[in-house]
């Protein structure tokens, strides 16, 4: 394919960058050949011109397409560079938050600097079992991968971990040890996998340490052979170690630290136990035992480590070496050779001169040393400053200086830690050695990756060295796998070029190499490093193209490895190639007291293993050469002359044996930054690690071939858009072949093979291309049909509305128009009647006003005319009158002073009066008064108020009575006017005497006026006292209205406070019922674990119990002999006899297993103690059943030693007992009517005479009293009825002749049988009388308990009337919360009154249910033995009995007889015939053809037979026979759907069947009256039903393992990769690790096998007749299982996570709702269980941008947890390009959102989560004398009965 068809306009291309190391960029225009510059657009927005190397010319890398980006697998990329795997790597690091992506055969691991939830039990178990690419990237898969190929091709398998420091190396290697002892299992309980993992804690404190890079970096490499048995179960282990860094005890650079244990040595000073090594002797600011007080400790300067406690982590040391077998005496040997490192540190040395030294006497350090070592003093501080050199002849002593001393020390502790290191992993060995012998194993290789420092050594060398070797084993592997995979597809081969380091290796290890020079100069007698270097320069210099010289430097040199350049230097390669230690200093350690410290040197003069080899700086594990003073011949001189480099060698190239011998799975651990932040990705150190890692290798090997692998079918599905329809043929591969040719011009860029079709690099991309622009073409074409149907729709409906609007207006229009025609016609009618009016109106207003003037004039002219007339009258009234005013005035002065007197006196009285109300008033108690008495104040204030209305009345009649005085004189006085106008000439004379007189009458008028005056004021007064009168009465009102509010108020509170307590009580009900619903489904759940655990334990059991069999060769293991008495009681408790069996052979076999096999401690301890625990509940038990059964026969002892009570006794306590449970009843409902009544009345007055609660009392004492003595008279009548029927029985027959009846009496007076009669008749009777006044006494004692409760009821109506008036004088808070408190103590009295009247009530039923079987019993009892004592002439007398004995012998009665010892042939016949166990009748044939439920019918009729015989150890033998049996035959078919059903099924009918007929109330409600006749008599199965019960849970467990077991390998396939519609999802590059394909091939599973199943396990259960509710809870577990696998599985596959995929989830769901309906189980609770699966399907389908978007989402995934949302968020991936991410932004905005919401952090469901399981009564409608027997079952021993 042309470039040009490539690098066109908006093509995006990577460019280099200094800072980011790619950089992304688009192309502006074409790129045409010739081209030297390209337009390029940055993503920041800035446009570039990229100049291309003249030279090479070379183009830009291209950029995958955005749906490429962030697969799993590196190699599904189109494009393979550098800058891909850096891009793809990042977005899944950063944006996806994923830190594993394969690439080919490696697992790239990014260190996140976090901890995940990504390593649960149930990641583990959701891994377990799955192929390596169906799952995301994770170390669990690759650890599953080896485990599978290990099992499978019989081969052993190998893990290599590698990486820098700080990368995560060790604990990706832990988790793939922690997956391998989950998974696997020991192959005995001896826990080897958890000694596998304890051995992590015990190498990382003595071979892990604190750098600058990593806080747990590993100092040492390891690799550790997981040893399988046959069955691929862990039984041991073993450990190789390499490189330890010994030069870390002896010194730290700054920032890090030297081994954790000495740390935690440290940090555990202060423990009693550690006191003997006297840590605490040295101290550093006052603190004892700190790191800071040692020399080898403190160096580093950084002694803690944050979130680290080293105190507890010498906890878990101690507890893993306590685990592993290492005993407390060595742990303390161990911690005494630690601490005694730390005191040889800080020994100190004195120089004497330059060539000598001293120690200080009585050196403090060295003393503790020596003590501590067990060696003397004066001979280790001797060799400490002095070494020992031999010649041929002699020995020479010779002083060092304190340089040379203070080397040797720290070379001593160096060696003393290695020895140490040494023993510690010979002892891990020993504890994890296993006797079995090892099938195979799984070797996990956790080993140093490249490393290149500013100043690299000796150390260094070697790594890289080894990192060399293994570099190119990996790249041959990948070579070969890359051969396989062209060759199994019949490609044709061409030879990939790849980098071979062979000579890189050579340079290092062949002869006259680095390594042999190195060699050859430690045995010169004056070699240095300087001399080395030259030797090499003269080697190797300009001879190998691999080897340099810096041009800077004549002491170091330069390696070109496979990652990098590296520059050594030479100093100290010799000294730590040597690795030197004096070997008199040795021989002293080797003299010690201390018995472990000649351990660790007791094979110095062995040779040595080459796997232990490590350098000094990381030296290895080796035995430290030192010259003795006579040489050794042989070959153990030699190995002793070995150097650490040659070590090295050795064990280098027996890991490689090992590593070639094993298939070899890798992981790359990458570290993204230096500075340890979370989720942070450096480029330029990940791009070096790429590099180093070999991981761009395997891209590069990849690339230059084909890298990109289809399968047709997944082909021809992604592509199928690019084919037409006549291009698809029948054939897929044709049709592929076909499309390619046309498409593809260049056939070189793709192979057809068998399978797949081959691309090179890129073609896969330009496929994309061609799809998406296909697909963009088809939805424009789309768009743009849909765009113009949209607006022709839009057109269409504006065109209709336009005419709807036009036809509107013009008819709104036509009626405003003739609105207006109306309108103005009634206008014009208005205006002529509204203008005739006003002229009217004129007319009639200026003729009123004309009459008005006339009448006004005509008035004031007859006016002036009168009052001329009055004048004179008046005068001539006035000269009459004025002698007599005058005198009636002096009276009316007296009467007036004496009026005011007495209204000032009452006044002042008044004043008083209301000055004293006032005051009265204002007081409280007026208030009470007025409260009390107010109506009767109100109505003598209307009398007073009455009065003074009379009073005013009779003032009013005495004004106008002087009104009608004053006329009169008046009338008088005008009279006499008249007279003296006719003496006119008489008053014209006496002139003198007129105007005297007009004098006296302008006094009287001034009198007149001053009298109306008075009259004025009298009035004004009384108006003003009525005033204040009807206001005093108002105010009253007002008062009177405010105390009725309030008190209304009141009583509304409390009816409101009340509603609201209870309603508070019943809402707290509610939720304490709620609260003990889910309290209960806990413990029934936690009950239902224990039984599962205590199941798999008895398994457990039975299996070793057979091991132990097996190897003791016991000729019939299976043949047992069983104590049925022994196995009947223990199977009461759930126990069965084979468990007790076994405790009885136990210390029998003990001893022989013991010679023969080696007994695992840990176990026998477990078993035992187990066992000593069921024991003891064991016997408790018994004890327990014990003392109930001396309870029985003391009960039954008792009731024989009382006389007998003949059948008339017997008959009244019957009758007495229905009565007392008649008047029980009775005085139940009377007691609740009085509640009733005085809970609807609470007023004070409710106590009173005629009060409703009183009349009820009265009424109830009045029914009682003739309820008393209607029973009186009832107990005479039975009484007479009695002694008549006694006196009718003593002759035998009335009506015979009386020669009869003498002869009898006289036999009877012979027999004393007349005496007898006497006694008895006597005895009746004083029973009679004695029950009589019992019953009188309990009714006096009713009535007298009815009296005390009125009593009772009085007094606490006075208590609340008190009450009340307490609570009137508190305020109105203080008020309210008082009347709460009352009333919540009287509700508390009451419930704890109603309690107790509960629990009395409830005793008494049980005591009369007790007597009620009592009479039964005795009735029964009674009837036989009066049958067997009546002679045959009595039988025909009495006519009723022999017509009853007949029937009962005749009908059958539900009962099946059998033999004692035909009961194992029963059971065997039954539940372990071969009808069930050999398939000749299977459970479906007898569920079909006979009634479900058959065998437990049978079985329950044996048990009612031996009930009715009365014999309990055939109960009980039968019951423990029968469950054992069940036991038995699930254990050997339990893997059986059908099986399991029909003994569940059976076995809960067998526990209805105990119920239904049990003779309990609770259960007998819906039998027929012949079913309750069949109820059990003597024996009481309680226990036994709890045993079956327990035996149902276990089945319904089993039953839901077991249909997990058929639904897991379907659920993945058939919900989530298949695709049920078709076309939907389009299937994407996968890369090396191909995924299950989601095209239904032969023998996949779909949506429809799931049905089919699931209509499979509904058809079996309904067949075999299982309860519907116990079928609706296995239909809810089984979708719950559905559910959660789905989930799960979605959860952990990126390529599952898309929009198409949530369609077709939604679908297969609908599906099986749909399922739920035809099978009418929607209410079962099943769909809710598919609640999280529904929401992460609409999760992966709705809008993921806004933050509306993320509040809905936040409000509709309500049932998944923040983990799993952000989850699906971070996988949600794309199909298509027209799919958008979900940006980072938007998961923070949902992950704040959910901050606060309260949920388990756990990622995953837990897919083996069992409900709780319960079993609701469901009684049988069977009538048992109905069933038959088929012979088919072999049951022909059995009679029915």
């Amino acid at each position: 394919m042309a470039a040009s068809e490539l690098y066109t306009k908006f093509a995006r291309v990577w460019i280099p960058d200094p800072e980011e190391v790619w950089k992304s960029a688009e192309l502006l225009k074409d790129y045409k050949p010739g081209d030297k510059v390209l337009l390029l657009h940055l993503e920041e927005g800035k446009d570039l011109e990229y100049r291309l190397d003249p030279k090479t010319n070379e183009l830009p890398h291209l950029r995958n397409p955005d749906i490429l980006v962030g697969e799993n697998d590196l190699t599904a990329l189109s494009y393979l560079h550098e800058p891909a795997v850096l891009h793809n790597l990042r977005v899944r690091f950063i944006d996806s938050k994923l830190i594993y992506t394969y690439c080919g055969i490696v697992l790239v691991a990014i260190n996140p600097y976090e901890q995940l939830p990504i390593y649960g039990e149930d990641i583990i178990n959701a891994y377990s079992g799955q192929n390596m690419g169906d799952m995301d990237p994770h170390i669990f898969a690759v650890a599953e991968e080896a485990y599978k190929q290990m099992a499978r091709d019989e081969r052993n398998q190998s893990i290599i971990v590698s990486g820098e420091s700080g990368a995560g190396k060790t604990v990706s290697a832990k988790y793939a040890m922690r997956y391998f002892a989950t998974v696997s299992g020991s192959a005995s309980e001896a826990n080897v996998e958890e000694k596998v993992l304890a051995s992590n804690p015990i190498m990382e404190s003595i071979g892990n340490a604190k750098t600058t890079r990593n806080d747990n970096s590993s100092r040492f490499g390891k690799y550790i052979e997981i040893g399988f048995d046959k069955r691929y179960r862990i039984i041991g282990a073993n450990m190789r170690t390499y490189l330890l860094e010994k030069s870390r005890v002896v010194f730290q650079a700054e920032e890090e630290r030297n081994y954790h244990i000495f740390y935690q040595l440290c940090a555990s000073a202060k423990l009693p136990e550690f006191k003997m090594l006297r840590l605490e002797d040295f101290f550093v600011a006052g603190i004892k035992g700190n790191a800071d007080s040692f020399h080898y400790t403190k160096q580093g300067g950084s002694p803690m480590i944050d979130g680290v406690d080293d105190a507890k982590e010498m906890a878990h040391t101690r507890q893993a070496c306590t685990l592993l077998g290492i005993s407390e005496s060595y742990q303390m040997g161990i911690f005494r050779i630690l601490a005694s490192i730390l005191h040889l540190g800080n020994v100190g040395f004195a120089s004497r001169d330059s060539d000598s030294c001293t120690i200080p006497p009585k050196h403090e350090p060295l003393i503790i040393f020596c003590d501590l070592m067990g060696v003397d003093y004066e001979e280790m501080c001797h060799w400490l400053c002095h070494r020992k050199l031999a010649t041929a002849t002699e020995t020479y002593i010779k002083p060092i200086s304190k340089l040379q001393a203070t080397n040797a020390r720290d070379a001593l502790a160096k060696h003393i830690y290695a020895k140490l290191f040494t023993w510690i992993v010979d002892h891990v060995n020993q504890a994890l050695h296993s006797a079995v012998k090892q099938h195979s194993f799984i070797g996990v290789l956790d080993i140093y990756g490249f490393e290149t420092f500013e100043i690299n050594s000796f150390e260094q060398f070697c790594i890289n060295y080894a990192n060399e070797k293994l570099q190119q084993q990996f790249n041959m592997h990948v070579f070969k796998l890359e051969q396989e995979e062209y060759m199994k597809e019949q490609i044709p081969w061409t030879l990939i070029d790849f980098y071979d380091n062979q000579p890189c290796i050579n340079l290092i290890e062949s002869k006259l190499g680095i390594l042999d020079l190195l060699d050859e100069e430690c045995k010169m007698p004056k070699g240095t490093d300087d001399t080395w270097a030259q030797k090499l320069y003269n080697t190797h210099l300009n001879k190998c193209t691999l080897f340099e010289k810096p041009r800077m430097s004549n002491k170091a040199f330069i390696i070109k490895h496979f990652a990098d350049k590296v520059e050594y230097q030479c100093e100290g390669f010799l000294e730590k190639n040597k690795d030197t230690v004096f070997e008199e200093q040795i021989k002293v350690l080797k003299s010690s007291k201390f018995k472990m410290l000649p351990e660790l040197f007791q094979d110095d003069e062995k040779a040595i293993s080459p796997t232990s080899a490590t350098s000094s700086g990381r030296t290895p594990l080796t035995r430290v050469p030192v010259k003795p003073t006579k040489g050794r011949p042989g070959q153990t001189a030699k190995e002793h002359k070995k150097t650490v480099g040659h070590q090295f060698r050795n064990s280098l190239h027996l890991l490689m044996e090992t590593l070639n011998a094993t298939t070899p799975h890798y992981v790359r651990c990458i570290k993204p930054n230096d500075f340890k932040f979370p989720f942070t990705f450096d480029e330029k150190r990940a791009v070096q690690q790429l590099r180093a890692c070999g991981v761009l290798e395997t891209i590069r090997i990849s690339a230059a071939g084909f890298p990109s692998r289809w399968t047709y079918q997944e082909f021809f599905s992604r592509y199928r858009v690019l084919m037409k329809q006549k291009d698809v043929l029948g054939d897929r591969k044709q049709t592929c072949k076909n499309v390619l040719e046309k498409l593809i011009l260049d056939k070189d860029k793709y192979q057809f093979g068998k399978t797949k079709i081959f691309f090179r690099a890129g073609q896969v991309a330009y496929l994309e291309k061609l799809r998406a622009d296909k697909l963009r073409a088809a939805c424009i074409r789309i768009q743009k049909t849909i765009r113009g149907w949209l607006l022709r729709k839009r057109y269409l409906c504006m065109r209709r509305a336009a005419v709807t609007v036009q036809r509107h207006v013009r008819g709104y229009q036509a009626r405003c128009y003739a609105k207006f025609l109306r309108r103005t016609k009634a206008a014009t009618t208005i205006q002529k009647y509204w203008r005739m009016y006003v002229v009217r109106r004129r007319y009639k207003i200026r003729r009123a006003a004309t009459v008005v003037l006339q009448s006004y004039l005509r008035g004031y002219l007859a006016r002036n005319r009168y009052r001329k007339i009055l004048r004179e009258h008046k005068a001539v009234i006035i000269q009459k009158r004025v002698r007599g005013w005058l005198a009636r005035t002096h009276y009316k002065r007296t009467m007036k002073a004496i009026i005011y007197l007495q209204c000032c006196f009452r006044r002042m009285m008044a004043k008083r009066e209301l000055k004293k109300l006032k005051i009265e008033a204002r007081s409280v108690e007026r208030y009470k008064k007025l409260h009390i008495g107010m109506e009767n104040k109100i109505m003598q204030l209307q009398r007073k108020v009455d009065e003074q209305n009379k009073d005013y009345k009779c003032l009013m009649e005495k004004l106008t009575n002087l009104e009608g005085v004053y006329n009169s004189e008046t009338e008088k006085l005008r009279n006499d006017v008249e007279r003296l106008q006719l003496s006119e000439e008489e008053a014209k004379v006496a002139t003198g005497r007129v105007l005297s007189l007009q004098e006296e009458i302008a006094k009287l008028r001034k009198d007149l006026e001053q009298t109306r005056s008075e009259k004025k004021s009298i009035e004004e007064r009384a108006d003003k006292y009525k005033q204040e009168t009807e206001q005093l009465v108002s105010n009253l009102k007002e008062e009177n209205t405010l105390l009725k509010q309030e008190k209304e108020t009141l009583n509304h509170l409390i009816v409101e406070q009340a509603k609201e307590m209870t309603e508070t009580m019943e809402r707290k009900l509610v939720e304490e019922t709620k609260q003990l619903e889910l309290d209960l489904n806990d413990e029934r759940l936690r009950y239902q674990n224990l039984l599962n655990e205590f199941s798999r334990l008895e398994e457990r059991y039975d299996d070793l119990k057979e091991e132990m069999t097996l190897m003791l060769n016991v000729p019939k293991p299976g043949h047992k002999r069983t104590d049925s008495t022994h196995s009947s009681n223990e199977s009461e408790y759930t126990f069965s006899s084979e468990f007790a069996e076994t405790e009885d052979i136990a210390p029998r076999t003990e001893e022989p297993i013991e010679k023969k096999v080696p007994l695992d401690m840990s176990l026998f301890l477990k078993l035992q103690k187990r066992v000593t625990e069921l024991e003891q509940e064991k016997q408790l038990m018994q004890d327990e059943l014990d003392r109930k059964e001396e309870q029985v026969l003391r009960s039954k002892a008792k009731e024989e030693e009382r006389p007998q009570i003949r059948g008339a006794e017997l008959e009244y306590e019957s009758l007495k007992r229905q009565e007392l449970e008649s008047e029980n009843k009775k005085l139940k409902n009377e007691l609740n009517e009085l509640r009733k009544a005085l809970s609807e009345k609470s007023a004070p007055e409710v106590t009173a005479p005629g009060a409703p609660a009183y009349r009820v009392l009265m009424e109830q004492l009045t029914s009682v009293s003739e309820e008393l003595d209607v029973r009186k008279e009832e107990v005479l009548i039975l009484r007479s009825q009695l002694v008549s029927q006694k006196e009718a029985i003593q002759p035998k027959n009335t009506m015979t002749d009386s020669t009869i009846l003498l002869e009898d009496v006289q036999k009877m007076k012979d027999k004393g049988e007349i005496a007898q009669a006497y006694i008895g008749l006597k005895e009746t009777n004083r029973l009679l009388e004695s029950q009589l006044q019992s019953q009188k006494r309990s009714h006096e004692n009713e009535a007298e308990a009815l009296r005390g409760e009125i009593q009772s009821l009085k007094e606490e109506n006075n208590r609340q009337q008190q009450l009340l008036a307490q609570n009137l004088q508190l305020p109105p808070e203080a008020r309210i919360e008082a009347s709460l408190q009352h009333e919540i103590t009287r509700l508390t009295n009451e419930n704890l009154d109603l309690m107790e009247q509960l629990e009395k009530q409830d005793k008494t039923v049980r005591k009369l249910k007790k007597q009620l079987k009592v009479f039964a019993k005795k009735i029964g009892e009674l009837e036989v033995g009066q049958m067997e004592n009546i002679s045959p002439g009595q039988i025909i007398d009495e006519p009723i009995r022999p017509v009853n004995i007949p029937r009962k012998e005749k009908d059958f009665q539900g009962m099946l007889e059998y033999k004692r010892e035909d009961e194992q042939k029963l059971v065997k016949n039954l539940i372990l015939g071969k009808c069930f166990l050999h398939g000749e009748l299977k459970p479906r044939g007898v569920a079909v053809n006979l009634i479900p439920g058959l065998p437990a019918y049978i079985l329950f009729m044996c048990v009612r037979h031996a009930d009715y015989l009365n014999d309990d150890q055939k109960v009980r033998s039968l019951l423990t026979s029968t469950i054992n049996s069940i036991k038995k035959v699930l254990k050997k078919r339990g893997d059986d759907f059908e099986t399991v059903s029909f003994w569940l099924s059976n076995t809960c009918r067998f526990l209805h069947c105990l119920k239904q007929y049990s003779g309990e109330e609770g259960f007998m409600k819906h039998n027929t009256s012949r079913q309750n006749e069949h109820c059990l008599t003597n024996f009481d199965l309680a226990e036994y039903r709890q045993v079956l019960s327990d035996l149902a849970i276990q089945i319904y467990q089993q039953l839901v393992r077991v249909l997990e077991n058929i639904l897991q390998p379907m659920i993945v396939s058939g919900m989530l990769e298949h695709e049920t519609i078709q076309g939907v999802s389009g299937v994407k590059p996968t890369g090396l690790r191909k995924r299950t394909s989601s095209i239904a091939d032969e023998g996949t599973y779909t949506l429809d096998s799931i049905l089919r199943q699931l209509n499979s396990f509904h058809s079996v259960m309904c067949q075999h007749g299982m309860d519907p509710e116990l079928i609706k809870q296995v239909v809810k577990q089984m979708f719950y299982i559905v559910g959660a696998i789905t989930l799960n599985n979605l959860l952990l596959r990126k390529d599952m996570c898309s929009w198409s995929k949530g369609m077709q989830i939604r679908y297969n769901v609908s599906q099986l709702e749909e399922w739920l309906r035809d099978k009418n189980l929607m209410n079962s609770g099943a769909k809710e269980t598919l609640e999280p699966l529904i929401q992460a399907a609409q999760l992966l389908q709705v809008k993921k941008k806004t933050d509306d978007d993320a509040e809905a989402i936040c409000s509709m995934c309500n049932a998944l947890t923040t983990a799993q949302i952000v989850k699906v968020l971070n996988l949600y991936t794309p199909v298509n390009e027209f799919e958008e991410r979900v940006s980072v932004s938007f998961i923070r905005t949902i992950q704040m959102r959910l901050r606060d919401r309260k949920d388990s952090p756990q990622l995953l469901m837990d897919a083996k989560h069992i409900f709780p399981v319960t079993f609701p009564f469901n009684p049988s409608s069977l009538a048992l004398e109905t069933i038959q027997i088929p012979a088919s079952l072999g049951l022909g021993f059995i009679a029915r009965v």
